[in-house]
């Protein structure tokens, strides 16, 4: 979900990429809890295959927590600890 709100709508193969250390099949199992829970859209274009990703109003809404999330793991978290 990071990727998507840093990037904007992507496809699979872009957030897979930036995605380290997940497989394709847990990536497309995510992405349908995502979907599931009404966080991320995914459009199909009828004229290709090109297959997209994109945060629904509600899943742009967490853009303030995930930060805070961030900030608190730096403050808190160390690289050593994980």
């Amino acid at each position: 979900m990071e990727v998507l709100l840093q990037n904007g709508p992507s496809r699979f193969k872009d957030i897979a990429k930036s995605v380290a250390k997940c497989s394709d099949r847990v990536l497309v199992e995510r992405l349908k809890e995502l979907e599931g829970q009404g966080l991320v859209n995914r459009e199909t274009h009828e004229d290709s295959a090109l297959i997209e990703y994109s945060l629904t109003a509600k899943g742009a809404a967490l853009q303030d927590v995930m930060e805070a999330a961030h900030t608190w793991g730096d403050t808190w978290i160390s690289d050593q600890e994980c």
